[in-house]
């Protein structure tokens, strides 16, 4: 009898595999993905096995699936707060430089520390912008998003989140810009080469200012209501630092609503750790040498938000990538952090499932859709998957329809 029960257990479970491997087989041998680039991998972080690879190990541009790399390093660099400034007091001068916070009275998080901070000193402000090493775009960006809501630029001191913020009731914000503004409508919203900004309509609008370090001085002076010195050196010795909110707030608004401007400052930020100036380049390769030595295939990452067409992952990076999250993680906040299908971010109306099921970061551009993350399947496993898809003329609605297909097949059937 126990020799019968083992002999229908195993063919159980050969009958099982066997299924499994013909939906898959059927699935991406049909037509739909004929023309196009997909690859998807599935991964099980308890047993440590690979359940399923489709070209797993083929490069695709990942638009905002980056995010989820530079959520890695958030957490790796930020574990609990974020630094806002670093100051040290010098006889009658208070000298303070930037971390590339990305907070301070951004339109979501209307952060005031450095703000009140500020007004309360009465030593004189003298304000070090020179620890920034980079470009205000990144490698492969679009000229032509430069007046998007989405594309601000990349500074050492960011303040308003570098876009200003109209509102139908012609409210400006920082209205600083009140008078650089006409009221019509434009196929730019901004000047390409100035702060000349065009607005009209009854949906609230973000643009992006072109910032510099005059520009800079005279935002914070306005709001602190005293004036600032631009300093070219910053004294020696080991500054203080000031914190400003929790990482995860940072990280989560960065995953739930793609923040692209956030995940360039996360990186930003990230630099500080390891050198004297902010850089993303720096980071990036810090990450890969010292966290990310081992992925199965050497990526080409280029920026934090995945604007670039330059960046190039597998899916069998990101899964790799959100094993290292789920091994270092505890798992109730990791999957806070990321959009949940039907539930909320970038995937509220999408793989909706009762209770939900996917938690995941979405990734889309011109011809490209991806989703990476984790699944809870009805039998209560938590499986990593990535399923990328590039140079497709489908709709995206079909796309995700596809996708969908296959992963509620994997919450029922794994």
């Amino acid at each position: 009898m126990v020799k019968r029960k083992y002999f229908l257990f195993v063919v159980f479970i050969c009958y099982n595999l066997i299924a499994q491997s013909h939906f898959f087989t059927q699935h991406f041998e049909s037509d739909f993905y004929a023309n196009q680039w997909s690859g998807f991998y599935l991964f099980d972080p308890i047993e440590k096995k690979e359940l399923y690879n489709y070209q797993g190990e083929k490069y695709f541009i990942p638009a905002s699936n980056t995010k989820i790399v530079t959520l890695y390093t958030g957490i790796k660099m930020f574990p609990d707060s974020i630094p806002a400034l670093r100051y040290i007091s010098r006889n009658d001068t208070l000298y303070i430089s930037g971390t590339g916070d990305p907070t301070l009275l951004e339109p979501y998080f209307k952060e005031r520390k450095v703000i009140d901070f500020l007004k309360e000193k009465k030593e004189k402000i003298a304000l070090f912008l020179d620890n920034f090493n980079d470009t205000q775009y990144g490698p492969g960006w679009s000229w032509e998003d430069y007046s998007e809501y989405f594309s601000p630029e990349r500074t050492p001191f960011p303040i308003y989140g570098n876009v200003v913020a109209f509102s139908p009731s012609q409210d400006i914000s920082p209205s600083y810009f009140s008078h650089n503004t006409v009221r019509e409508k434009r196929e730019f919203n901004r000047e390409l080469k100035e702060n000349i900004f065009y607005f009209s309509g009854n949906k609230p609008v973000e643009i992006p200012f072109i910032t510099s370090d005059t520009l800079t001085k005279k935002l914070l002076e306005q709001e602190i209501n005293k004036s600032v010195t631009l300093v070219t050196k910053f004294p020696e010795g080991e500054p203080d630092v000031l914190y400003s909110i929790p990482s995860d707030s940072l990280f989560r608004r960065m995953m739930l609503v793609s923040d692209n401007f956030l995940a360039e400052q996360i990186l930003l930020m990230g630099s500080l750790h390891v050198s004297e100036k902010m850089n993303s380049k720096v980071i990036i390769e810090h990450m890969l040498s010292e966290y990310l030595n081992e992925l199965p295939q050497e990526p080409n990452w280029v920026d934090g938000s995945g604007l670039s067409r330059y960046n190039n992952f597998t899916p069998r990076d990101f899964v790799f990538i959100l094993n290292k999250l789920y091994e270092e993680v505890p798992f109730e906040r990791l999957i806070s952090l990321f959009p949940t299908g039907g539930i909320n971010g970038t995937i509220k109306n999408n793989f909706k499932g009762n209770p939900p099921y996917v938690f995941a970061k979405s990734g889309s551009m011109g011809q490209v859709y991806n989703l990476s993350g984790f699944l809870k399947t009805n039998s209560g496993k938590v499986l990593i998957f990535s399923f990328m898809n590039n140079n497709f003329r489908h709709s995206y609605a079909q796309i995700k329809s596809h996708i969908q297909e296959v992963l509620e097949y994997v919450r029922d059937y794994y």
